[in-house]
């Protein structure tokens, strides 16, 4: 696996920790009603979408060119 696989792999992980971790605090805030747990949840939906966002253009901000493998140092 390279590096770059790899990367791609913890990005994901975060993404699914942030959206799951919002769910489950979005819940809590539906029984609790409480605004500190309804600013948690809405916080990790912004990182979630913010790690998507970054995956979807990694490439971009590695500098690869579309259909280029990355170069070996």
């Amino acid at each position: 696996m390279s590096l770059l696989a790899f990367h791609r792999f913890l990005i994901a992980s975060a993404i699914v920790f942030c959206l799951g971790f919002a769910a489950w605090e979005f819940r809590a805030w539906m029984d609790s009603r409480e605004t500190s747990v309804l600013i948690l949840a809405i916080t990790f939906v912004v990182l979630g979408a913010g790690l998507a966002l970054y995956l979807s253009r990694l490439s971009r901000f590695l500098g690869y060119q579309r259909g280029e493998p990355p170069s070996r140092p």
